[in-house]
């Protein structure tokens, strides 16, 4: 156990009894130590009665009327013969000598203040004392008469002691007995089973007596229920047996420590024998108890003890508890987190430790978070866990490069280096390059895909590159065409900055990596001599690159490296053709000759965008390879139709499509040599029957179909042509009741438009003689015409009409549009 700051005590753990069984699994609640200085002596020699514990001093009365005061080591600081009031810190100082034995002895607790100056003293009788006036000491008689006093306990204004017939409680300041608590067992000697008593607060007394426990409240009388009676009253809140005899109580916050002596019976003699005394921890309930913990006390010569033998006491607010035997004394504390620490490390619970130490850091004292750390990756390790240990080691390791360094080194003697590889510090801290290449050289002993995941994942200044792809390459004279160390090396190349091997690598494996290496690095350069080989790896990608990046490598440049290899210069420069129909029309005569040979598909759509194409050049091509469409269209552009047409009737034999053709040219002439052409051929006339209607008049052929010629599907097609010219009647029906109504709805809105008035004042002007249209004086007669396209004019400025034009027109307008009625308006007075 761990010993209490500047204490020289012995671990109560050491005397424990071989016998006892193995140490339960869950965590104790307190720790044990047993002074040792000087105290054993006393005990053994005037064996001690009570005890009275304030500020970690120790008053220890013994069964020879002596009185010791002990500090917190045991040391005796001072002897007393006599009942003394003996201030610690002050010159208080109190000497009384007694005709009696006295039993025991209680202060009042605020005995430090002026008006408090007050103790009591028990034997056959209780004696309070109090300092009155002139500084002097008087005593009165609180209780007597019912055998001896042998245990009381003072809590502020309260006293409450125990005799052979009960326990009393007496207020101090109303000076009433308030209750008497009868012994439940009196079967029980009250010499050999005292009372035991303890204030939980200011108005909870409990109080142990044989095996029975009762929680008692002190409460305050109604004043309606008072008359004779005291001011405050007792109720017992609570009450419950125990297994054992109590031989002392304490609170500890909600609950309550039982000091308990045990009788037991051997299974082998079965006899009756005294067994170590136990200190429990209970939850006190209405009317029973439930135990928290439990724990056996070794203490000296417990065989020999009696339930009276044993005493306890307890320091307020300390949490400190101190059991008196006949030959030891034995302080019982609450465990604090560096307890609860070495037991979850006795226990091997590694990471609860570690996760405890984190939370209270600032209030543990023996432990280091680091230390405990340490101790859990080394206990990870001894259970072969060791992907665990080295996960563990980012957090407890921190930022620790030397303690890194360390453990590398130890999972290296282990074996175990590449557990700990991916956890190893890339950044802050940096360890040292030979760790690192260690790492790397292990990998590349015996597992290529993972060293080339570290290459990947860690940044190149964490080693020597250099060291690296000798290395390497060392291995590739073994293994040359091994792809993960090529690949490898290309990235080491590449963090060398080394770009040309490392280019020349990608193009070799035909990686994917390759276009973005080249983007990264700007590598435009390097590449002039290798567009083959990009070609030939992703010609998709190696075009687009090459046409993104014009201003780095030329359009002349790609085509002259592509020279020997036509089909992927034809996908170049194709791709350089849809992105701009006018970049590459140098080589748009090349072009004929490459989508001839490798995309036909694309020649035609090829002809018909292209502005820069020589048709002659064309033309000769596809007539030597005999395509027909091809030839088709360039004789309509070059404006040979009639050869195009006939190519398409002679060739094709499509009808179709030379009805179509004459329908683009809309030449008459042609219309009159598909006439002639088809005149004998009975499927051309029904085609022609079919879709002349719309162009020619179908009584043109109708005239020319020779006498008895059978004609397929004839009926239909003259049906189709009425239908196509009833269509026609229909549509210019139509158009001209449409037209009809649109001219009388204008009209109409014309109408209305002149019929509107139309304002003169005094802004507008003669447009004629440009002053104002109205008369200064409104009194003066006046003429004035207004036009309806609102410009005015005084009627004497207008010309006078003759007998030709009776009419008046606008001047200004007139010349434009003349018509009836462009007079709107004439106003006189």
């Amino acid at each position: 156990m761990a010993e209490a700051e500047g204490q020289e005590t012995e671990s109560l753990e050491e005397s424990t009894d071989e016998s006892e069984e193995e140490e339960s699994e869950e965590e104790p609640k307190l720790k044990y130590e047993r002074l040792s200085n000087g105290v054993t002596e006393i005990l053994q020699k005037d064996a001690a009665g009570c005890m009275t514990v304030h500020d970690k001093f120790l008053a220890l009365g013994t069964h020879y009327g002596k009185v010791y005061l002990l500090d917190v080591q045991g040391n005796i600081t001072q002897k007393f013969d006599v009942v003394q009031v003996f201030g610690l810190y002050s010159g208080e100082e109190f000497h009384e000598t007694f005709d009696c034995p006295i039993k025991i002895i209680a202060v009042n607790p605020h005995f430090v203040r002026t008006s408090c100056k007050q103790f009591v003293t028990g034997g056959k009788k209780l004696l309070l004392f109090e300092r009155s006036w002139m500084s002097r000491w008087k005593s009165c008689v609180l209780h007597e008469g019912e055998g001896n006093i042998r245990s009381v306990k003072w809590r502020g204004h309260l006293i409450a002691w125990a005799n052979n017939m009960g326990v009393k409680i007496f207020d101090v300041t109303s000076k009433q007995r308030i209750t008497n608590v009868p012994r439940d067992d009196i079967s029980l000697r009250p010499d050999m089973y005292p009372c035991s008593l303890c204030w939980k607060d200011n108005v909870t007394l409990i109080i142990g007596w044989g095996t029975s426990v009762k929680i008692c409240s002190v409460k305050e009388r109604h004043a309606s229920e008072m008359r004779d009676l005291p001011s405050r009253y007792v109720e017992i809140v609570s009450q419950f047996e125990t297994e054992f005899y109590i031989s002392g109580l304490a609170p500890l916050c909600d609950q309550l420590v039982v000091l308990s002596y045990v009788k037991e019976v051997s299974e082998k003699t079965e006899r009756e024998y005294r067994a170590r005394p136990r200190l429990d921890i209970i939850q006190p309930l209405p009317e029973t108890c439930e135990e928290i913990s439990s724990d056996a006390l070794t203490v000296r010569g417990f065989q020999e003890n009696e339930c009276r033998d044993y005493h306890l006491e307890y320091s307020e607010g300390e949490s400190l508890f101190y059991i008196v035997s006949p030959r030891d004394i034995v302080v019982a504390k609450e465990r604090d987190q560096d307890d609860h620490i070495d037991w979850l490390l006795e226990k091997k619970k590694y990471e609860e430790a570690l996760m405890a130490a984190e939370i209270s850091q600032k209030n543990i004292k023996r432990h280091k978070i680091l230390d405990i750390g340490l101790a859990y990756i080394n206990h990870l390790v001894e259970k072969g866990e060791y992907d665990i240990a080295a996960r563990k080691c980012q957090k407890i390791l921190g930022k620790n490069a030397a303690l890194w360094e360390y453990e590398v080194y130890k999972f290296k003697e282990i074996g175990q280096l590449k557990a700990i590889s991916p956890y190893l510090p890339r950044g802050d801290p940096v360890l040292k390059p030979l760790i690192y290449e260690m790492i790397l050289h292990e990998f590349l002993e015996s597992d290529y895909e993972g060293f080339a995941t570290l290459i990947r994942e860690w940044p190149g200044d964490l080693y020597n590159n250099s060291v690296i792809v000798q290395a390497v390459r060392d291995h590739l004279k073994k293994d040359s065409q091994n792809r993960t160390l090529l690949k490898t090396l290309a990235e080491l190349y590449t963090y060398d900055k080394n770009y040309g091997n490392a280019l020349e690598i990608y193009l070799t494996l035909r990686h994917k990596d390759v276009f973005q290496l080249i983007h990264k690095h700007n590598l435009f350069s390097s590449i002039k001599d290798k567009i083959v080989l990009l070609m030939d790896f992703d010609s998709e990608k190696a075009v687009d690159m090459l046409l993104d990046n014009e201003d780095k490598i030329s359009i002349k440049k790609v085509v002259e490296e592509l020279e020997d290899r036509p089909e992927l210069q034809h996908v170049y420069l194709h791709k350089l053709f849809k992105r701009d129909h006018h970049k590459g029309q140098r080589y748009h005569e090349k072009q004929i000759s490459l989508y001839a040979e490798y995309d036909r598909p694309n020649l035609l759509p090829f002809l018909r965008d292209s502005t820069h194409c020589p048709l002659e050049k064309a033309l000769e091509i596809c007539q030597q390879r005999n395509f027909v469409e091809e030839t088709i269209y360039l004789l309509s552009r070059m404006g040979n139709s009639r050869s195009a047409l006939k190519m398409i009737t002679e060739e094709l034999h499509d009808v179709d499509k030379a009805i179509e053709f004459a329908k683009e040219q809309d030449d008459g002439e042609l219309w009159e040599d598909l006439i002639l052409y088809s005149i004998d051929k009975p499927p051309f006339i029904t085609g022609l029957l079919n879709n002349i209607g719309t162009h020619v008049d179908p009584i043109l052929l109708i005239h020319r179909i020779k006498e008895g010629m059978e004609i397929p599907n004839l009926r239909d097609s003259l049906v189709k042509i009425l239908q196509d010219y009833n269509l026609q009647i229909l549509l210019r029906e139509g158009c001209k009741k449409i037209l009809v109504a649109d001219s009388l709805s204008l009209l109409k809105r014309m109408h209305r438009t002149q019929m509107k008035g139309v304002l003169v004042d005094e802004e507008n002007i003669c447009e004629s003689c440009l002053s104002p249209i109205l008369p200064s004086d409104a009194a003066k007669p006046f003429s004035v015409v207004a036009f309806h396209c609102r410009h005015m004019f005084h009627k004497e400025c207008l010309p006078v009409p003759s007998m030709n034009s009776p009419a008046q027109f606008c001047n200004i307008c007139s010349a434009k549009h003349r018509g009836p009625g462009s007079a709107i308006l004439e106003l006189k007075k």
